[in-house]
């Protein structure tokens, strides 16, 4: 089950954020049945959790927080285990920033840090290693395409 809280006042389609969710849990194997939750929240609200778990006094486009961290910090063993996976807090206003930034459709660049959002929850990381960030980045590219965005 994949759960969303639009705790905002920004229209976003909730039918939208579970079929990408569902295409890189597919993708990744997970198995069926998992839980997954995605909110939506306030640039003030989002500051405050960057600040609190990333040392970062600053609004972000999203944060994941895994239910589960193996004894590695990493996850990436195909099939999960748990049945929730964590939760994927997403601040609408900062996506809209990146995607004008990027000169990329809101639709897209919501997909984007969603899908990086996920990836995350399952294991992947970005930070320190050069080819863990490659290979992130690659099955970020893959879903982008397989939702045709």
């Amino acid at each position: 089950m994949i759960s969303i809280n639009n705790l905002t006042k920004k229209k976003v389609s909730a039918v939208f954020l579970k079929g990408v969710a569902k295409i890189v849990l597919k993708g990744e194997n997970t198995g069926k049945g998992k839980e997954l939750s995605i909110v939506l929240i306030e640039a003030p609200a989002i500051k405050k959790l960057n600040q609190k778990y990333r040392k970062k006094n600053k609004p972000t486009d999203v944060l994941s927080f895994p239910a589960f961290v193996s004894k590695s910090g990493l996850r990436r063993t195909g099939k999960c285990e748990e049945d929730f996976l964590g939760e994927i807090v997403i601040c609408p206003k900062e996506v809209k920033k990146n995607a004008k930034e990027n000169k990329m459709a809101f639709k897209k660049e919501l997909a984007f840090v969603l899908i990086h959002g996920i990836l995350h929850l399952l294991g992947y990381s970005h930070e320190g290693l050069k080819k863990e960030a490659e290979i992130m980045d690659k099955k970020t590219e893959k879903y982008l395409f397989k939702i045709n965005l």
